[in-house]
């Protein structure tokens, strides 16, 4: 069916609320790592839409899913449960550490959920005084005002009013100040085991490590927040799988959709007990389409060669991007992990990384920023190694602009 609508850049401005300011490019059609526009200008998906489209675009199995599954049933409501979301909990809990699952439809949603969780645990274990969450600056966690008030970055959660209290914020990889702040009164620690708006900044092991001893002495729970980490993004099927330490509560959403709207909060089942019949909902949150979709992404990227993969090509980035570097000399690290790789711009591009990704669209490459001096690349998991380097190729072209002025 087409449309007599004038679909234009210059439309979005007479339609929609400006909290978004979208570039001039509208996409109109995406086949693996390869998208098109509307004139039919070809770009390669280094951004995979801030790290959803784990799978590239159009992938047969997730379509192969949405058809199966949209000649069946859409949408239930959650007076009762559907197949696919029992088969995708299973799979969750038969892969992690998790033994219970609820169901959302974003991340703000998955860990508004959490931290709901996790007052109403210490509220009914603990007593009503046991109420602070302590996060982390520049954490990310949502957009909802308890996830944007969670999250370390002042600027998103005001100018809306008085926000949720009892929230402290302190420095990422700081055990001194943890330890400092940390009491009888915490419900909660909750962080990105690699935060990624806030700069694409790994979690130290012994930061991590003094994460779960200073909880577990405070009974306090922790919350790892795997939004953007988690489903095959670091190499593992979650970040945490690759520490020493284990949560007690963990989202996921993103990539577990593959482009399509779900999340989920994983626990245990002695925490989960505490979200009683009418605590928390949601009217879409285990939806059928959804929760077939999630089951072909997990049975896509939760195999050895998948996982192997995304660290290879971790590896060919890091290089190509050191290639690169060598050159221009534009970055002062590259950090990162799996296919969550930030280039950090020294100090002569300080500032500037919003210049490297305009520069980037117009040489037919999509990337992504996390912060003014940290570019983001969060490619498919199974992104081509062509296109891997071509897409390289044109990014130095990118760069080569920009460093010319």
């Amino acid at each position: 069916m087409s449309s007599n609508f004038n679909l234009t850049r210059e439309q979005f401005d007479n339609v929609m609320v400006p909290n978004y300011a979208p570039s001039k490019v509208i996409p109109v059609r995406g086949e693996g790592s390869r998208v098109w526009d509307q004139q039919g200008k070809e770009f390669i998906d280094f951004a995979g839409g801030i790290a959803v489209n784990c799978l590239g675009h159009a992938h047969p199995a997730l379509v192969n899913a949405l058809k199966t599954q949209g000649e069946k049933l859409w949408h239930l409501a959650n007076v009762m449960t559907n197949e696919p979301a029992l088969e995708l909990a299973t799979r969750l809990t038969y892969s992690t550490f998790a033994e219970k699952v609820y169901f959302a439809n974003s991340g703000a949603e998955a860990n508004e959920a959490a931290l709901k969780l996790a007052r109403r645990y210490a509220l009914e274990k603990h007593g009503e005084d046991k109420d602070q969450i302590i996060a982390f600056e520049r954490a990310f966690h949502g957009r909802t005002f308890f996830t944007v008030s969670v999250g370390g970055q002042a600027a998103y959660s005001d100018g809306f009013g008085p926000k949720p209290q009892a929230i402290t914020h302190l420095p990422f990889n700081d055990i001194e100040a943890l330890e400092k702040e940390i009491s009888d009164k915490t419900c909660a620690i909750m962080l990105e085991p690699l935060q990624g708006e806030g700069g694409i900044i790994d979690a130290d092991p012994a930061f991590l490590a003094a994460v779960r001893r200073l909880a577990d002495k405070h009974n306090a729970l922790v919350i790892f927040d795997e939004v953007q980490t988690g489903v095959g993004r670091t190499g593992e099927l979650f970040a945490y799988m690759s520490t020493e330490i284990v949560p007690d509560i963990l989202t996921s959403a993103k990539a577990l959709g593959g482009g399509f709207p779900i999340a989920a909060m994983l626990t245990t089942t002695e925490i989960a007990k505490h979200l009683k019949i009418g605590t928390h909902g949601s009217t879409y949150g285990g939806n059928p389409l959804a929760c077939a979709i999630g089951n072909a992404v997990l049975e896509t990227v939760n195999n050895k060669e998948t996982l192997e993969g995304v660290k290879h090509r971790e590896q060919m980035f890091r290089d190509g991007l050191e290639k690169i570097n060598a050159k221009y000399d534009v970055f002062s690290e590259v950090r990162g992990k799996g296919l969550l790789i930030g280039g950090v711009l020294n100090s002569k591009y300080e500032g500037r990384a919003k210049e490297f990704l305009v520069a980037a669209m117009e040489e037919g490459v999509m990337s992504l920023v996390a912060g003014a001096n940290v570019v983001r690349f969060t490619p498919s998991l199974v992104i081509p190694e062509a296109d891997i380097v071509e897409g390289l190729a044109r990014y130095e072209r990118a760069i080569a602009k920009v460093v010319a002025g």
